[in-house]
């Protein structure tokens, strides 16, 4: 391997997710810097990728991922659960539900309480900022020019107008922004959807500028397997590329941005991690660092299904196979029309309980099945749904990644301890009786039928529970695990900077010191838009 000029570089970005695609895009705009940015997955060509309704073909047919499962969970049964992570450029922000949700000021609150009193709220507002262009009504707080364009999920279908009229009734709050500040209760949901199409990293921040930024170079197929380092210097990156070894070098920095899962795995290869365990798998110790893989956390839902009544839903109506084809060629070739909406136009921050101090639920809505397929009458028609599904916001449970196999090419051991405090069970089961009181208001008795799943059967506290650790699912929001702060078990400083190393940071979900209270994505990419800041020495 010979090392040259075209495998020099400045900065080498590991991972073409949401944070590495605004790392990449920010660290090239000055063409004196050479960057390189490294993803696993391929490009995001595939048009399934950037209609919004493909996302229902994407996680049916398993495509762009990882393919993660969980090691078997002995607080829901025994069961493995999968952990979706994106695979493709653009990373999970080109298979998710493009939900943007900021978190509230309180999230940051408990951030800076755990020591990260550089990542409060005010200090990250103007990213916030920064990253989007709202489309809905002006507010101080929100963004008016960024790459990633934000707007209401659905506002057509009157099922969403009656959830908003039933958790009124039920006392809970009506939220006019869910990304305010102090955002509580049910509102509108909001999606990172521009023109009909996603607006994932790839598409906002990539895509714009790659043919014409010459400093950029960006490499597709490419599986990081470690770190090299001259002592306590990262130098470089090792990784497998069209079944060669290649090698990239890294002037100024090598980035971690591969995610909860992928980032604590190429630390530990590259001999970055607690030593006994790194010993264990006869790697080289470069660094002891028990925190690597610990402190994982992650968001956990259940489901409440009905049957649904009355007029036939949007979503329904629209996956006629002879309807669905109109609406595809309508969305690929001019985005707009049916498919560039998402059936789930509700979204709510929720407290379990008056007397919780922060929000600690969240509750999402869908106007149809998670399985909804293409159909046509009398052939394979499938039931019209909507669900809710309250999801434990602030969980108390603690789990890991560890090191299966010194092969960088065996995937690591996710061990998400779900469920695992009685507290966390008490929550959810909690937020399962919200959502059933929500369910069961006049505003939807037009729409509502038969409750499907669990089912009128499931009433006592056991009978809840019990449906709770059958059914509860990942909503795909991993992070923490290698998490900011100073005590023996974090990983990076507030700068991001890895501890006791130089020329390496991390910057994804896994620096989190604590999970949000709702979806991740946005907030991942307003960190990693203040980290492109923090490595060039700007300020806000």
């Amino acid at each position: 391997m010979r090392n040259d000029d075209r495998d020099n570089f400045d900065y080498v970005v590991v991972g073409g997710g949401s944070a590495g695609c605004v790392l990449a895009a920010r660290l090239s705009e000055d063409p004196s810097c050479r960057v390189l940015l490294i993803e696993a997955g391929g490009r995001d060509w595939n048009p399934v990728i950037h209609v919004p309704l493909g996302v229902g073909v994407i996680r049916q047919q398993e495509l762009f991922d990882w393919g993660f499962v969980t090691e078997p969970q002995p607080h829901l049964f025994g069961r493995r659960v999968e952990v979706k992570r994106g695979k493709v450029l653009g990373g999970s922000s080109s298979i998710n539900f493009m939900a943007h949700n900021r978190g509230a000021k309180c999230d940051f609150d408990r951030w800076v309480a755990l020591g990260a009193t550089e990542w409060s709220h005010e200090a990250l507002l103007p990213y916030f900022k920064q990253l989007e262009t709202w489309h809905g009504a002006p507010s101080q707080h929100r963004g008016t020019s960024g790459p990633t364009h934000v707007q209401y999920t659905c506002t057509t279908d009157p099922l969403g107008t009656a959830i908003l009229e039933a958790a009124a009734a039920n006392g809970q709050p009506i939220c006019d922004d869910l990304n305010g500040p102090d955002a509580v209760g049910f509102g509108l949901a909001q999606s990172a959807i521009h023109n009909g199409k996603r607006a994932s990293a790839s598409r906002a921040y990539l895509a714009p500028i790659r043919r014409s930024r010459r400093n950029l170079n960006v490499v597709t197929r490419a599986h990081v397997t470690k770190v090299n380092f001259r002592g306590s210097r990262a130098t470089g990156v090792q990784y497998r590329h069209k079944a060669k070894l290649c090698m990239a070098y890294a002037g100024t920095e090598v980035i971690l941005s591969a995610g909860a899962f992928n980032t604590p795995h190429i630390l530990m290869l590259s001999g970055v991690g607690e030593a006994a365990a790194l010993r264990h798998h006869d790697i080289e110790i470069v660094q002891d660092l028990p925190g690597v893989g610990k402190n994982l956390q992650d968001h956990l839902s259940v489901p409440l299904t009905y049957k649904r009544i009355g007029p036939e839903g949007p979503l329904h109506r629209m996956l006629r196979i002879d309807r669905l084809a109109v609406a595809i060629v309508q969305a690929t070739l001019m985005g707009r029309g049916p498919a560039t909406v998402l059936p789930s136009g509700v979204n709510a921050i929720l407290k379990s309980r008056p007397d919780v101090e922060t929000p600690d639920l969240q509750m999402l809505f869908g106007a149809g099945a998670m399985e909804a397929r293409a159909w046509f009458p009398h052939i394979n028609n499938w039931e019209d749904l909507f669900y809710l599904r309250p999801i434990l916001a602030r969980p108390e449970s603690r789990g890991e990644v560890r090191l299966r196999s010194p092969d960088p090419l065996v995937p690591p051991s996710i061990d998400p301890s779900y469920l695992s405090t009685d507290r966390d069970v008490a929550t959810l089961c909690r937020g399962f009786e919200i959502a059933r009181d929500v369910a069961r208001q006049r505003a939807i008795d037009p729409f509502r039928g038969e409750e499907l799943i669990p089912g009128a059967g499931c009433q006592s506290p056991d009978d809840i529970e019990f449906h709770v650790r059958c059914t509860a699912t990942t909503v795909q929001h991993a992070a923490c695990t290698c998490r900011m702060g100073t005590d023996p078990l974090t990983v990076v400083d507030q700068a991001l900077r890895v501890h006791g190393l130089d020329g390496i940071r991390v910057v994804d979900a896994s620096v989190m010191p604590e999970i949000l209270g709702c979806n991740i994505n946005a907030t991942v990419l307003a960190m990693a838009e203040r980290a492109s800041d923090v490595i060039r020495g700007r300020t806000q």
